[in-house]
């Protein structure tokens, strides 16, 4: 008897497994397709850190652009132990997709440091936020008119003003839109009131909408309408940077 185990499709592999199963239902040239499917660049350095302790530290980082077909790209900076290239990849190429469905006019793009920011000092996620910044920005990775990144897991509105401070003081005598290289920004620095709570009023209207669907309702026995109905939502809560 084969007792072989097929391996679980990682993230990268799942999300193009579905871009596959996708296609059948739409009609254009295979090769086109395939140019979608794919990530078009991905960046992967180390940064050096000089711990609070005087130890150093070699951190992997990654920036994925998955298409150019708008620009700029847009899509968020995770700081996770996890991160690794297949799964910026996957959420670079999510970040397409999201924003073509919703009309958003920009290419999709994901980064992310390997690292556990709760085991990291202010101090130490500060200087690694700003080696990130820069050894994208040098290359002309990032900016405002190439790829403007975003909080994500593990990032807030500090770890963006780290990056746009860094950014001005690279580029700001020379580029009057320097200060868009990111959203997510802290109010007083350009931020955009609502931003952080967008997320979970997100899942409102989703919920809402989706309680709107006669078919949904009728399949568990439900009234049409959220009003009236209690709920419990299962959170993932993301560690973010010390404060």
């Amino acid at each position: 008897m084969d007792t072989k185990i097929e391996e679980e499709p990682n993230f990268l592999q799942q999300v193009q497994l579905y871009f596959d199963e996708a296609t059948k239902y739409v009609s254009g040239r295979k090769d086109i397709l395939e140019l979608i499917k794919r990530c078009q660049a991905l960046f992967s350095f180390n940064i050096p850190l000089k711990r609070d302790d005087g130890s150093i530290e070699l951190i992997e980082a990654h920036r994925a652009h998955h298409s150019y077909h708008s620009m700029p790209c847009k899509g968020g900076v995770r700081y996770a132990p996890d991160v690794d290239v297949q799964e910026v990849q996957a959420l670079a190429s999510l970040m397409t997709f999201k924003m073509a469905v919703a009309d958003i006019p920009f290419g999709g793009a994901k980064g992310g440091i390997r690292l556990d920011p709760r085991k990291y000092s202010k101090a130490e996620l500060d200087r690694i936020t700003r080696r990130y910044t820069i050894a994208l920005a040098k290359k002309g990775i990032i900016g405002p008119a190439i790829d403007v990144p975003a909080p994500d897991m593990g990032t807030n509105a500090q770890t963006m003003a780290w990056m746009v401070d860094t950014y001005n003081t690279l580029y700001g005598t020379r580029d009057i839109n320097s200060s868009a290289l990111v959203t997510g920004k802290p109010l007083p620095l350009g931020g955009i009131d609502g931003r952080t709570e967008a997320t979970g009023l997100g899942v409102f209207y989703g919920t809402r909408v989706l309680f709107e669907n006669e078919s949904f309702c009728k399949k568990y026995s439900l009234t049409k309408g959220i009003k009236g109905k209690s709920m419990i939502c299962l959170l993932y809560t993301s560690p973010s940077p010390r404060d």
